[in-house]
């Protein structure tokens, strides 16, 4: 299923989608905790996200990498965690009467935004072969995502290549300068090097609207699918490694309709792959199907 445009259509955010569904505080472990907490939330978000037009759905395992679980969990909890995300997205996407793909996440292994936090080359290596070995009989593609330095998005994207299934990858830019990543490399260079590494696709993520607009002509020129899906915080670069989300204010102007704005001219730029991160919610990604006509 496409568009009358030829775009895929993602799903938005699911941390914060989570926060606004459940009456538990927040944790730095937020999203993992809810799959042990409130499991049925997450299913629940998922099937708001395929109603309101996504096609492309991505697992809730974004904190539950090694290094987060053993600073802010159990590690021992690794293995169940992915295998509630993995069946909470097939429960979710069974139900509907579209064919909808679920996407593992491949996320920073210790803390977004920062790239001084990535780990060493060998570390990175052998935690995303884990990550993707553990995911890969059970996704129809991964997404490498938020990806703040050029070394850890080709180490994310060589092992989700390892599992012989697409690889998206996903990096995020600075704020107020979308040409370059969050570590102040050239946003073109880091492109290039994860289609090197054997990307299918190359996005913006987790960025404001406006830094995704000024990338998205430097990922036109990196000769694969490209797109953008960007987050409704104020200033998502204050979480520090370990925080809570709760503490970063959302964008109460970046309504459905001014993000579909954004959008529009991401797409204007090529873009063929577009939807939505933290604060993007099922309401957004709905005035975007509704945007660009979704063909059921």
């Amino acid at each position: 299923m496409q568009t009358d445009h030829g775009l895929i259509l993602l799903d938005g955010g699911m941390g914060q989608e989570l926060r606004k569904r459940s009456q538990q505080p927040a944790s730095p472990l937020w999203s993992a905790q809810v799959m042990l907490d409130e499991p049925q939330l997450v299913v629940d978000s998922h099937r708001a996200y395929i109603a309101a037009g996504a096609e492309v759905i991505t697992t809730n395992n974004y904190t539950a990498t090694p290094q987060r679980l053993a600073r802010d969990g159990d590690p021992n909890g690794f293995a169940a965690l992915h295998k509630a995300a993995l069946r909470a997205a097939h429960e979710a996407a069974s139900t509907s009467d579209r064919r909808v793909r679920v996407a593992g996440c491949l996320p920073p292994l210790v803390a977004s935004y920062h790239a001084d936090q990535v780990p060493d080359e060998l570390t990175c290596r052998r935690d995303y072969t884990r990550l993707v070995e553990t995911q890969r009989d059970a996704v129809d593609l991964f997404i490498a995502e938020t990806m703040s330095l050029t070394r850890e998005a080709v180490a994310a994207t060589r092992a989700g290549k390892q599992s012989g299934l697409p690889v998206w990858t996903a990096l995020t830019v600075d704020d107020h300068d979308g040409g370059q990543l969050r570590s102040g490399e050239p946003l073109a260079d880091a492109a290039q090097a994860v289609v090197a590494a054997g990307a299918d696709a190359v996005l913006i993520n987790c960025s404001a609207p406006e830094a995704v607009t000024t990338a998205m002509p430097i990922l036109a020129r990196v000769g694969v699918p490209f797109g953008g899906y960007a987050n409704g915080f104020e200033a998502a670069a204050e979480l520090k490694p370990g925080g809570m989300v709760d503490g970063l204010k959302a964008r109460e102007s970046l309504t459905p309709e001014r993000y579909v704005e954004h959008v529009e001219g991401w797409v204007e730029a090529g873009a063929s792959l577009i939807g939505g991160c933290c604060e993007i919610g099922p309401a957004h990604i709905q005035a975007l199907s509704q945007r660009f006509r979704y063909k059921r």
